[in-house]
């Protein structure tokens, strides 16, 4: 009986992988890999060979065209997502895929007015990770900076991972998908000195968002969250934001755990609905501007305006240190 039942899941097994396999050479004509290559070195001539260790391809757009659905495109020295020279262009993905430069240097440096990257792969998930994405926007007066770090119109899943996305124009990532029932996971990443907001989480009900040990600093909001996103925040930082470091519009929800909310305009400015843990407001102009849950282990303290103090959940206990 358990010989019957391996070998129908063996078959099961193999005919997912044949089905897939299909569709994601659908997305590839010729010369087709789930691991493909880039560095600065390279030429994109070599998508006619896979982009492969020994001839990499120049940017990732190259090796993205003969990179499998679901496949990885890989750093293998230094690489710049655009075009080589004055104009860069925004990296389109259009596919499930990771994009992974751990270990060596895999940016973008945007001056051309255009995003960095944008991610449009309806029911895909896909993987940024290890990235540097430059806006300059001090660059000629910020006349020819870029818009957006990572703009996200359509995924099912989108991971940011161990990255760096500061100085754009407008925001450092901006979810705005439509489709709903989504998912944004950011970990181990800064976003920093962007003109607009450093994370948006304004994706169509309901969008699942977790950041995790992210720093945000230096934006005019840290992180803004819309209505019908679901968001936490974990073990992160949101400091210096010029307007808020965190901000909650009717209708969104967001949780906060083991962070550190300090020197931004407002700590917590919110029209939703926000609970409290383990987490310190700390020297902002004002602490907390609406009404905000606590479990009554937050640290509240010299912030210039205390603003409105958490309510207690349950039977907690008021934060310690307001001021």
């Amino acid at each position: 009986m358990k010989k019957i039942a391996l070998a129908i899941v063996v078959l099961a097994a193999a005919l997912v992988l044949q089905s897939y396999a299909g569709s994601a050479w659908a997305q590839c004509s010729s010369n087709c890999y789930f691991r493909t290559w880039i560095a600065a070195t390279g030429d994109d001539s070599n998508t006619s060979t896979g982009c492969q260790p020994s001839a990499p391809c120049k940017t990732f757009s190259g090796a993205i065209g003969v990179t499998v659905q679901g496949g990885e495109a890989n750093c293998l020295g230094p690489s710049e997502i655009g075009n080589a020279g004055a104009a860069e262009t925004p990296l389109a993905i259009k596919q499930a895929i990771t994009i992974d430069c751990h270990g060596t240097f895999g940016g973008n440096l945007t001056i051309t007015g255009v995003n960095a990257v944008v991610i449009n792969a309806s029911g895909a998930v896909v993987t940024l990770r290890g990235l540097n994405l430059e806006g300059y926007s001090g660059f000629n007066g910020g006349t020819e900076a870029g818009l957006n770090g990572v703009l996200i119109e359509a995924a099912a899943v989108v991971n940011i991972e161990d990255s760096v996305i500061e100085n754009f124009l407008q925001r450092g990532i901006d979810d705005v998908r439509t489709s709903g029932a989504t998912t944004l996971f950011i970990k181990n990443t800064v976003v920093r000195g962007n003109g607009g907001s450093g994370i948006v989480a304004a994706a169509a009900a309901t969008n699942s968002v977790m950041l995790e040990n992210v720093q945000s600093v230096g934006n005019s909001y840290g992180l803004a969250v819309a209505t019908g996103n679901h968001v936490t925040v974990s073990r992160s930082v949101m400091f210096g934001n010029a307007t808020a470091g965190l901000e909650v519009d009717p209708g969104g929800q967001l949780y906060v755990d083991y962070t550190e909310i300090a020197n931004n305009g407002t700590g917590i400015q919110t029209f939703g609905n926000v609970a409290l843990g383990n987490s310190g407001i700390v020297s902002n102009t004002t602490g907390i501007s609406g009404t905000t849950t606590s479990y009554g282990n937050n640290r509240i303290f010299a912030n210039f305006a205390a603003g409105n103090a958490p309510t207690p959940i349950g039977g907690a206990s008021p934060d310690y240190g307001q001021q």
